[in-house]
């Protein structure tokens, strides 16, 4: 019994320490619409109005984001420091669907993604 009690407190504090570090996996996959983060807040889009509002946007200075179909948004983000912004790296995909896998992180009710892959999703998924 004694052995069950100490592998349940390791287990525990294993989740805890993961849940507090932010992460939540190199790897995470990360399905939804590259859009303008203003577009996703203030109009309250599901998905972009075109690619070429998204790059409209993008290019005045509004950062890209990820939105799911779920609503979630991940903000892209630098893994180098000083950090970089990630518009430019996004901008070929504004507006479309996309597939993101990379380190996933979450703080106060925020999600980012250091994106390590992105490619556009195939149509129909």
């Amino acid at each position: 019994m004694r052995k069950l009690e100490v592998g349940i407190l390791f287990c525990m504090s294993m989740i805890l320490a993961i849940e507090s570090s932010g992460a939540e996996g190199i790897g995470t996959k990360v399905k939804g619409y590259v859009i303008d983060s203003s577009c996703a807040f203030v109009k309250d889009l599901k998905k972009p109005i075109s690619p070429e509002c998204a790059v409209r946007c993008a290019k005045a200075g509004s950062p890209l984001v990820i939105l799911t179909e779920s609503g979630i948004i991940y903000w892209p983000i630098s893994g180098a420091m000083p950090a970089t912004g990630q518009n430019d790296r996004l901008m070929e995909f504004a507006g479309k669907r996309v597939i993101a896998t990379g380190q996933v992180y979450s703080k106060g009710g925020s999600r980012a993604i250091v994106i390590e892959n992105i490619e556009k999703a195939p149509a129909g998924k």
